[in-house]
């Protein structure tokens, strides 16, 4: 039983981590995009700003998911916690780069463009950022495991 709570204990501390890397990566994508994300998405209810949300929130998961496989060792959960916030945040720098250049690299302000609904449709440029956060997590995430 004294297992259980243990490991239950050791998941709640991994998911402090993951939580703080979540947020630092909703205010990196609100720094890139137009307008305070949090009122854009869920006052303004605007599809682009969702989509690329959702994007970066899954790919920030996967990052933490990786991160968290790669920091189990036998230096100690302090050790772990630390190696997955520093992964962790490694990706949410990286995949705010990326974005930050695709964005100079594009016609117009990308940001701009993401929030650019066409009735009930995102402007394509969502998916495409959206993609591109997915893409660099699985690439950070390999980097790290």
């Amino acid at each position: 039983m004294a297992e259980i709570f243990e490991s239950a204990g050791i998941a709640l501390l991994y998911g402090l981590v993951g939580f703080v890397v979540m947020a630092v990566g909703f205010i990196a994508l609100d720094l890139v995009t137009p307008g305070k994300l949090f009122h854009v998405v869920w006052t303004e209810r605007n599809r682009g700003a969702a989509v690329l949300l959702a994007g970066q929130t899954i790919a920030v998961g996967l990052v933490i998911e990786q991160s968290i496989r790669a920091s189990e060792s036998e230096l100690g959960l302090d050790h772990g916690l630390f190696s997955t916030l520093l992964y962790g945040l490694a990706g949410v720098a990286v995949m705010t780069v990326i974005s930050y250049v695709v964005g100079l690299l594009t016609p117009g302000r990308l940001g701009a463009a993401v929030l650019e609904d066409n009735g009930d449709r995102p402007h394509p440029a969502a998916w495409v950022q959206a993609a591109m956060y997915l893409g660099t997590a699985f690439m950070v995430g390999a980097a790290v495991s």
